[in-house]
């Protein structure tokens, strides 16, 4: 499906890279058709002056209507040899008023666009002016309208582009969810029967060690589907002791750790700090920081677990002295499937970061990590 998507992504912008070619090969065209005509016209409104300055010429209808209304876009500056102004057409007075080297810069610029035409005066052959003109606003306005369909292109792909993208992200998450409840499902059998197997036990007289640890065990089973089975659906915030949440999973997870692994956890000597969240889906986030600080060391270290309660937010840093993440990894540390280690799924991280964003609309990145020297996780949490 990835291959068919990628494909019809180049098909796309093949395409429109086409059109966007044909439609510069064709104003190309069409631009330079109407300059040669405008020169066209431009020269037979010097030929006109030539039999309006010719005492001999008869004066024709044909010869006004040039001079007065065959150009009535086209900016013209007529000049001498020494580019003084002798008349202009079709320039903007005000300008002419209120900057003294308009015109100057104005003859600097008509030079460049078009060669300007030499006029010789019929009756004195050794006066000459120069006739300097600009392009019509058809001919801007054809000049620049591939750059406006390039534009539009381009933002045509864009938009089709994060259209395609939405929706391929709409449909893996979709997929995750589908796959979490799913197996909350798949797990709700199999628990319904451990806890019926555990009260046999206890009737049986069986250790009390046993079937309190076997009784964990399927506590530990119930609280993964019920966090699966939340995966997906909006689940409700309240207001708990989120100093109290992450100690409980500190504790939880120094019973399985080695003994050489310190853990500390840091509140600047407050006893509570009250945040929104869904304890079973935060709880899982702590426990992922915390599994991924743990599989970052070698089996000794330390692990802290720093809370600051602020006016407008509640910051929770997991930092660990373990190997580090290197730089070109840590852009990839939260995409599904990523991982350094040679077991497990890569999921851990990526749903931590959904669970935080997406369901307590706070954000979870690495705040800092050096090679050697461990990393830092962070979490803000808005109040």
């Amino acid at each position: 499906m990835l291959s068919k998507l990628f494909n019809w992504r180049i098909l796309l912008s093949f395409i429109a890279i086409l059109i966007v070619s044909a439609t510069i090969f064709f104003t190309n065209f069409l631009s330079k058709k109407i300059a040669g005509e405008e020169k066209v016209k431009i020269e037979q409104w010097v030929e006109a002056l030539n039999d309006a300055a010719d005492p001999n010429s008869i004066q024709t209808n044909l010869t006004t209507k040039v001079l007065t209304e065959n150009n009535t876009d086209i900016p013209i500056i007529f000049t001498n040899e020494n580019d003084s102004v002798l008349s202009i057409y079709n320039l903007d007075t005000a300008l002419l008023k209120s900057d003294k080297a308009f015109l100057t810069k104005k003859i600097a610029r008509l030079k460049a666009v078009n060669e300007p035409i030499v006029w010789v005066n019929p009756q004195n052959s050794e006066e000459k002016s120069i006739v300097y003109y600009g392009e019509s606003r058809l001919l801007k306005e054809i000049k620049y309208f591939p750059l406006v369909q390039l534009f539009v292109v381009a933002l045509f792909i864009i938009i089709t582009l994060l259209a395609i993208n939405t929706k391929n992200k709409s449909t893996q998450n979709q997929v995750w969810a589908g796959m979490a409840k799913e197996t909350a499902h798949q797990l709700g059998t199999p628990i319904s029967s451990l806890q019926g197997w555990l009260e046999v036990l206890k009737e049986e007289n069986v250790s009390p060690k046993i079937v309190t640890e076997i009784s964990k065990d399927v506590e530990r089973l119930i609280l993964v589907s019920d966090r699966f089975g939340k995966i997906g659906s909006k689940p409700q915030l309240e207001p708990f002791n989120v100093l109290t949440q992450v100690q409980t999973m500190v504790n939880y997870i120094k019973r399985r750790a080695p003994e050489k692994v310190i853990f500390s956890v840091k509140a600047n000597e407050e006893g509570e700090i009250e945040g929104l969240i869904n304890p079973p889906l935060f709880d899982w986030v702590i426990e992922n920081l915390l599994k991924n600080a743990l599989d970052a060391m070698d089996g000794q270290g330390t692990i802290e677990v720093e809370l600051k309660n602020e006016v407008a937010q509640i910051i929770i840093d997991v930092k660990d002295n373990g190997k580090g993440i290197s730089r070109n990894n840590i852009s990839q540390v939260f995409k599904p499937g990523f991982s350094t280690k040679k077991r497990g799924w890569g999921l851990g991280l990526s749903l931590s970061k959904r669970i935080i964003e997406q369901y307590h609309k706070g954000s979870l990145f690495v705040k800092h990590s050096e090679l050697g020297k461990g990393t830092t996780f962070r979490i803000i949490l808005k109040k």
